[in-house]
């Protein structure tokens, strides 16, 4: 079922259609609200677009961040199974009762 959730984003009232539950959507409108925020008090003069893209910018690059730590930390779980499993291939192909 489609919800209609308003929110406020750096004074802009938003009605968005979705599935998502309301306080998950406030909380990523108060999220983004924030980095908005943010962005402006450190411009001397800008627009709300301006600060939407640079907001944007630096949201997408906490994503890809975040996106590159879980494929290392992917990359190092499959580096210690596959040791692990050496280990154990070691073990059952040096024990002739197993």
């Amino acid at each position: 079922m489609t919800n209609a959730i308003e929110v406020d984003v750096f004074g802009q009232r938003l009605a968005l259609q979705g599935d998502a539950d309301e306080r998950y959507v406030h909380e990523l409108a108060q999220y983004v609200e924030g980095q908005m925020n943010a962005i402006a008090r450190n411009l001397t003069t800008s627009t709300p677009t301006k600060v939407a893209i640079l907001a944007a910018i630096n949201i997408a690059d906490q994503l890809f961040t975040q996106e590159s730590r879980r494929q290392a930390g992917e990359a190092e779980i499959e580096r210690r199974a596959a040791g692990l499993l050496e280990c154990i291939d070691a073990q059952i192909g040096g024990d002739p009762d197993l």
